[in-house]
């Protein structure tokens, strides 16, 4: 395996998301979108696939020996340092004209997510990570911010997005998400990646979600673990493999781990 710095490979990952904000913005709205629905009864469109090609290019073009895994054409190449793409998080607001949707690059070495960027075009905001780095978010015409989790350390003092009440029904954790919500200050579904980086801002406490796939959450995980925060599965397993997602501010983790427990 060839070494890269880790700030290269972020810097790579920044530029991908630029190139993949102006395929991606152009479309959003646009009259003539195209849509279709994949065998997994999700919706796509032509966006979602030409960001993906855009990303595998340049990723082919600057580190070649590297493997990719992306939602719309699945993995190529089986190297210990993978690229994971979600070309468009949250295809369906893409769709409808809601603005939280956005690009999100992460790369892994040997499963372990250690570069992660965001770019939500649409919303004007961007955030990064690389493990050592910190976590970093910038808004259209405004310098880079550190970002840092907050410091809420009781259940009745925190606010949760749960994102979509659905998918915890058909996981099986209706009751427990529903009691989660009550013991919480605040619950909301905010939805899709902007939950977890308004987490990694300190405007939420709790961010929890099932159904989702690696590209849904591996550029997450660095982005919120750098700003102080913890990631894992609902039941607590690190890494973007398990299907489910439970990013808090670290001070809570354990807590709604336990609250999210299943009765066997």
């Amino acid at each position: 395996m060839t070494d890269y710095a880790l700030a290269d490979d972020l810097s790579l990952a920044l530029a991908f998301a630029a190139n993949a904000d102006h395929i991606s913005l152009d479309r959003f709205q646009s009259l003539d979108l195209v849509v279709t629905t994949k065998p997994d009864r999700t919706p796509v469109t032509d966006a979602d696939q030409a960001v993906e090609r855009s990303i595998r290019s340049a990723i082919a073009g600057a580190r070649p020996t590297d493997s990719i895994l992306g939602e719309e054409y699945g993995t190529h190449g089986d190297s210990r340092r993978q690229w994971i793409i979600d070309p468009i998080d949250g295809t369906a607001n893409f769709m409808r004209g809601v603005p939280i949707w956005g690009t999100l690059i992460a790369l892994a070495v040997d499963g372990v997510p250690v570069v992660g960027v965001v770019s939500a075009p649409a919303l004007g905001k961007r955030w990064w990570a690389a493990t050592g780095h910190g976590a970093w978010g910038q808004a259209v015409g405004h310098e880079p911010q550190r970002l840092a989790v907050s410091h809420v350390a009781d259940l009745t003092d925190a606010s949760l997005s749960y994102n979509n009440i659905q998918g915890w029904d058909g996981a099986g954790y209706l009751d427990q998400i529903i009691a989660l919500s009550r013991r919480v200050w605040r619950a909301r579904a905010i939805g899709d990646m902007w939950s977890y980086m308004l987490l990694a801002e300190g405007s939420l406490d709790i961010v929890a979600e099932c159904d989702l796939k690696p590209y849904d959450m591996a550029a997450l995980i660095p982005i919120v673990e750098e700003a102080g925060g913890q990631f894992s599965a609902v039941t607590g397993e690190s890494g973007p493999w398990s299907g489910t997602a439970l990013a808090t501010n670290g001070i809570l983790h354990e807590t709604v781990v336990s609250s999210l427990k299943l009765i066997q």
